[in-house]
């Protein structure tokens, strides 16, 4: 497949069958992420793959959160926060869930974060170009202490995951702005 089909073709996927996913194409998507560009070349990525009970452990402690912080959630009115139980549900129904993670440093979050959404966005390419269904998932921000100390990388920070497997569902491309509404030429003369 094509870049340009990869870059059309990809979509969010909320819904997998119980096929599994091999290891040998599950690092293969990792690999696409670990060739991605990053600032100063500093590959902050670290990448933990769980499925199974540990997979379904931390999708219940995002439902555990949001039980146990509502009222807090209402209070700061974090409308974000209201997508954590459905993104839980969506972790248990996918065979892999891919955790990335990156060395805790204040003076790399911007160059690391940008690194790694490129990291991230090479892996959503390469999984579709494989037939692969991915998520991208922010939600573990909520539980990222807790699921970095039970995995013993409390020295690191929980940046964002990843679900991985094969869809049950074909959704259509959400609207996208028009490339002239987003964009101008400046050439100073």
């Amino acid at each position: 497949m094509e870049t340009l089909k990869s870059i059309e073709e990809r979509r969010s996927i909320r819904g997998y069958t119980k096929e599994k996913v091999s290891r040998k194409i599950v690092e293969d998507i990792l690999n696409c992420g670990r060739l991605a560009p990053s600032a100063k070349n500093r590959q902050p990525w670290y990448f933990v793959i769980t499925k199974g009970k540990a997979k379904d452990k931390i999708a219940d402690m995002m439902i555990d959160y949001t039980i146990n912080n509502n009222d807090t959630i209402e209070r700061k009115n974090l409308g974000c926060a209201s997508s954590v139980n459905p993104t839980a549900n969506i972790i248990k129904q996918a065979p892999i869930l891919v955790l990335i993670f990156r060395e805790k440093n204040e003076n790399w979050i911007v160059g690391d974060n940008l690194s790694i959404g490129a990291c991230v966005e090479n892996m959503c390419l390469r999984a579709t170009d494989l037939g692969i269904g991915s998520l991208w998932i922010r939600d573990t921000v909520y539980v990222a202490d807790e699921v970095a100390r039970m995995l013993g990388h409390k020295d690191m920070e929980l940046n964002c995951a990843l679900t991985l497997g094969y869809a049950s569902q074909s959704p259509k491309q959400r609207p996208r702005k028009e490339l002239e509404d987003i964009m101008e030429w400046y050439d100073e003369q």
